[in-house]
């Protein structure tokens, strides 16, 4: 390993049918309505936890809830657990604000998240 950590899961983003309908029910959930409240994204701060709502579209990659781990260096996060033996799903990309994400799967199948902040 070479020294780079992660910050922990702090990001998890469902895909939904109905972005209104669960807007409600994770509202409803929560206790307090959406910090953030787009067409294509519907996000809750929640102990610092960010919860996000994100609808399908075409060519949507995510079919199942994704955990997102926070890390400072996206590309060495991603170096070390290719090297481990994860498998690139989504390869890093700016989803907005200097907000890098990227997706890789382990040796099981599952998808796990990597998130940067600039």
């Amino acid at each position: 390993m070479n020294g780079s950590t992660t910050q922990g899961i702090k990001t998890v983003l469902h895909p939904v049918s109905d972005l209104a309908a669960a807007k409600a029910v994770y509202a409803a959930l929560l206790g307090f309505a959406p910090q953030t409240d787009s067409a294509y994204y519907v996000g809750f701060e929640a102990e610092g936890q960010q919860i996000g709502l994100v609808p399908h579209r075409a060519g949507q990659v995510m079919a199942a809830p994704v955990a997102y781990w926070h890390v400072p260096d996206i590309a060495a996060k991603l170096a070390e657990v290719t090297a481990a033996g994860a498998i690139v799903q989504q390869a890093p990309h700016d989803v907005g604000g200097g907000r890098l994400v990227a997706t890789v799967t382990d040796p099981d199948g599952n998808v796990l998240g990597l998130l940067q902040d600039s």
